[in-house]
């Protein structure tokens, strides 16, 4: 089907080079702020069996057939090298109610998962409980662009929480949804 629908896709010009500019990086990263997001924390299982999870808000969907996710990660994280080498990952997407999960995988620490009730998803990675919804992915491949690791997974599993209430990231602090009245629309 993904093949019918991109059939009209005539191949793409070739890029064009950037114009070199003197961009800020603190102007850059308070703009990116302003975009908020949701927030996940991606988990996965060492060859060893040691856990790793961190705090991502890089999260996006990327096609419905086959199901495929993107999230992102800085090239000098100590996870980098367990989340590239794995076959499996998972994507928990938290709720309002999960915010001390939040922060305790977006800091250092010594044990991030003592407290953390979670379960082993159906290829290994860990499932938190309590996330809004949770995705197992197979990691089907990695890009690397400046200074970061796209990952691009394909989606084997998931569930939701009906009805929970997602823990949001806005301008370097946390929040959740209060709906905006108006006429209903979509992106």
């Amino acid at each position: 089907m993904a093949t019918r629908l991109l059939s009209w896709l005539q191949p793409m010009s070739p890029p064009t080079a950037a114009v070199a500019t003197r961009l800020s990086p603190t102007t850059f990263r308070a703009a990116l702020g302003m975009f908020a997001t949701g927030v996940t924390v991606v988990t996965a299982r060492a060859a060893n069996g040691q856990l790793v999870g961190l705090t991502a808000n890089s999260f996006n969907s990327v096609s419905l057939d086959p199901p495929l996710v993107l999230w992102s990660l800085s090239g000098r994280s100590a996870s980098l090298a367990v989340l590239r080498a794995g076959t499996h990952y998972a994507i928990n997407v938290l709720a309002a109610d999960q915010l001390e999960v939040a922060q305790r995988f977006a800091a250092p620490m010594r044990d991030r998962w003592a407290g953390v009730a979670w379960q082993p998803g159906q290829a290994g990675a860990p499932l938190i409980e309590g996330a809004a919804a949770r995705f197992e992915c197979f990691n089907r491949s990695r890009y690397v662009e400046g200074d970061h690791v796209i990952f691009v997974g394909q989606v084997e599993h998931c569930d939701h929480r009906a009805g929970a209430a997602p823990l949001l990231f806005h301008g370097g602090r946390y929040y959740t949804e209060h709906e905006v009245r108006g006429r209903p629309s979509g992106p």
